[in-house]
């Protein structure tokens, strides 16, 4: 669905008002019944002969990803990829917006990055239940991952965005989303050797 809104928004952009399933599909190399199964979750029907309506669609599709509405989260781990994460504008059009991040390293405490205030991250559990944030980027290194973890959801997160190699131990009722990056890149070389 992230995918398809791309696309939509391009369209949308070019002021078009109508978009067809087969244009979708020929992008993203997809077969045309499977977006039109993707896009009927949305409830848009589409128009024979015109596709869907562009405008309708993205409104759909936001609501259907919870784009549509604002997110606050923090983020924990402000070193290179936490600060990265915390410069990476797109966040704002996919309604998750960063409001603090918490780090040990006394050089970063009390500052911003890319407008986002670190914080001590020994206030972390305090300041995340007054924040009454649900969700957390977990971007620390994988020996404090499971430590830190606890913490959050002990604070009342709901939700983690895990960027460390550890499969995180947490309670049913916490949805945790891993971002492997080395098995993201093992993957490319084993496919980037099958086709060499």
């Amino acid at each position: 669905m992230p995918s398809y809104l791309h696309i939509i928004r391009q369209i949308q952009r070019e002021g078009c008002e109508f978009i067809s399933g087969t244009l979708i599909a020929h992008e993203l190399n997809l077969e045309p019944i499977q977006v039109r199964k993707d896009l009927s979750i949305t409830g848009v029907t589409g128009r024979p002969k015109k596709g869907y309506p562009v405008n309708e669609l993205v409104g759909a599709v936001e609501r259907f990803l919870s784009w549509s509405t604002i997110r606050n989260a923090v983020l924990v781990g402000a070193g290179n990829l936490g600060t990265a994460l915390m410069g990476y504008q797109e966040f704002q059009l996919h309604g998750l917006r960063l409001i603090a991040a918490f780090d040990i390293d006394p050089h970063k405490i009390g500052k911003r990055i890319h407008g986002v205030p670190v914080l001590a991250a020994d206030a972390m559990e305090s300041r995340v239940r007054g924040f009454g944030v649900k969700t957390a980027i977990l971007t620390v290194p994988s020996s404090q991952a499971q430590g830190i973890a606890a913490t959050l959801v002990s604070a009342g997160i709901a939700g983690i965005w895990n960027f460390t190699n550890v499969k995180l131990r947490v309670p049913d009722t916490v949805s945790v989303q891993n971002e492997d990056l080395s098995s993201g890149y093992a993957m490319l070389c084993v496919m980037m050797q099958g086709r060499e």
